[in-house]
């Protein structure tokens, strides 16, 4: 912060101009959305090969509901998570970078929230062809609470508890 003791400055944390601090941002906002696209990708590339397969047949009707539902929630998942990408690219230069950061966020939120949908709904059918054990739907909910306490339960405490008003 190079021994300002300006308070708005300390407030905000770093000495910086409105866009230097979405430059910064949107810099740590690409890291992150390359981790969520990453397992993104990854887990609707193998769901769109589920179909193919001579098992798919098989599946009960609710089977194959669920992998239909889990396929377009993985399919909105992927659009939400490379959203900020396209984003970047159209409005580069444009002088909106403070907006479009906002926006990325957003979109990266979204993305991540139909990321826990689409993992809930994998594990679901998964575990539901894996086994016949009346114990899936609670260890899918135990999941979803795992995946709800390391993805927003915990930085929400911590944002909380560490933010200064």
């Amino acid at each position: 912060m190079s021994g300002t003791t300006d308070g708005a400055a300390r407030r905000r944390g770093r000495n910086e101009t409105e866009e230097e601090r979405a430059d910064r941002m949107w810099v740590e906002l690409i890291q992150e959305v390359r981790v969520a696209q990453m397992g993104v990708q990854i887990l609707f590339g193998f769901l769109l090969t589920v179909v193919f397969t001579p098992k798919y047949d098989d599946l009960a009707d609710a089977d194959q509901v669920i992998y239909i539902v889990t396929v377009v929630l993985g399919a909105a998942a992927t659009g939400a998570l490379i959203g900020p990408v396209s984003l970047h690219r159209l409005v580069s230069g444009r002088r909106v970078k403070p907006q479009a950061v906002r926006w990325a966020s957003r979109l990266t939120l979204v993305g991540l929230v139909l990321l826990l949908a689409t993992m809930t709904c994998s594990l679901l059918l998964i575990l539901r062809v894996a086994t016949d054990g009346g114990y899936v739907p609670w260890l899918v909910m135990a999941m979803v609470a795992w995946y709800v306490a390391c993805w927003f339960a915990f930085p929400l405490w911590l944002r909380r508890r560490h933010t200064t008003r």
